[in-house]
């Protein structure tokens, strides 16, 4: 079994690879990008741009390759409202288009991509089973749901391609929109909530995020989108309480009314000064949790890491790259 893993460089790819290697299969990266990462001593790295059919033509895919596509454009580095669209289409949506042509021309048949749970938007039912509505707020959830319409395309043609449907992926080597978080705790400043704080809020822990990739190629890759997220989340409140309590930091919890909070922030985006995108801030104070039962029925998926425990991770790795910096460190940049 050859396993080819477009993104594999990634955030996602570089916990996904060690562990298919571990089963004793070969493994491949295709990236823009290789890291000085330990298991490219067992991995073979292959540069490629998604963007780019004869870049993927010249890898070489053979027939009985298991495929995986963790290559995105991301909502980090936030984006002008006019930018959006030629930001993330190329790679999100015209790569995974490239990437699928290229499988069936080597007669490859088997997909494990991964989407997003903001293909959803709004909260219509609680909790998010795979069956909810779709109706993306933005360009990024967008250019994902486009590729879960490309899949329903090609499996009429005969690919299995198994949908991942992650949250907030949280783990070593990525701060995003959290360093702005851990810097006013820091800071001893107010923590303002979009809202009460009593919605839930989800994360995956990367772990989790890596190992649903591994199980969908070991039930045999699925035509299904599965959602990726933790188990029986806390309220936002408590989520950041314990955050500050463990910090020893002096920072508030400040609720603030949703309503007022949103238009500010669309206005802000109007005129092209965001802070946040909008498909991250209309939905904060609602309650966004996925029901991932589905996952553990049929790929026998069961998430390990609680929110409470992921985010107080993510922070003491924060203040370990602080300390490091002070002491004249050098570290590679979260993505």
């Amino acid at each position: 079994m050859r396993h080819v893993i477009f993104g594999g460089d990634g955030f996602v790819g570089r916990h996904l690879a060690p562990r298919l290697i571990a089963d004793g299969d070969e493994v491949i990266v295709a990236d823009i990008v290789k890291s000085e990462l330990a298991h490219y001593r067992n991995a073979r790295f292959v540069q490629c741009d998604v963007t780019e059919p004869a870049s993927i033509a010249a890898l070489g895919l053979k027939v009985d390759d298991m495929v995986y596509n963790l290559s995105a454009k991301m909502l980090s580095p936030i984006q002008v409202r006019a930018k959006r669209h030629e930001f993330f289409f190329p790679v999100n949506y015209f790569g995974t288009e490239n990437i699928i042509k290229a499988m069936d021309h080597a007669g490859a048949s088997k997909l494990v991509h991964y989407t997003t749970d903001m293909i959803y938007g709004h909260t219509v039912t609680y909790p998010m089973t795979e069956e909810h509505p779709v109706a993306p707020l933005g360009e990024y959830g967008w250019s994902k749901q486009k590729t879960e319409e490309l899949a329903v395309v090609w499996r009429d043609r005969g690919m299995n391609i198994s949908l991942l449907r992650p949250r907030l992926i949280i783990g070593p080597g990525r701060l995003g929109i959290l360093e702005k978080l851990f810097k006013l705790i820091d800071w001893n400043l107010p923590v303002p909530m979009i809202g009460s704080g009593r919605n839930p809020y989800q994360f995956i822990s990367v772990f989790d995020c890596a190992e649903a990739a591994r199980l969908a190629w070991k039930a045999g890759v699925p035509n299904e989108a599965y959602n990726l997220g933790s188990l029986n989340p806390p309220p936002v409140r408590k989520l950041l309480g314990d955050l500050v309590k463990h910090a020893g930091s002096k920072s508030i919890l400040l609720p603030t009314p949703a309503w007022a909070v949103k238009r500010t922030l669309d206005l802000l985006d109007l005129l092209n000064m965001p802070i946040m995108d909008p498909e991250q801030y209309l939905i904060a104070d609602e309650e966004c949790v996925l029901d991932v039962t589905k996952g553990g029925r049929q790929l026998g998926w069961v998430p390990k890491y609680r929110d409470e425990d992921m985010l107080i991770a993510a922070y003491k790795e924060y203040r370990a790259k602080k300390a490091g910096v002070a002491a004249g460190a050098h570290h590679a940049p979260a993505e």
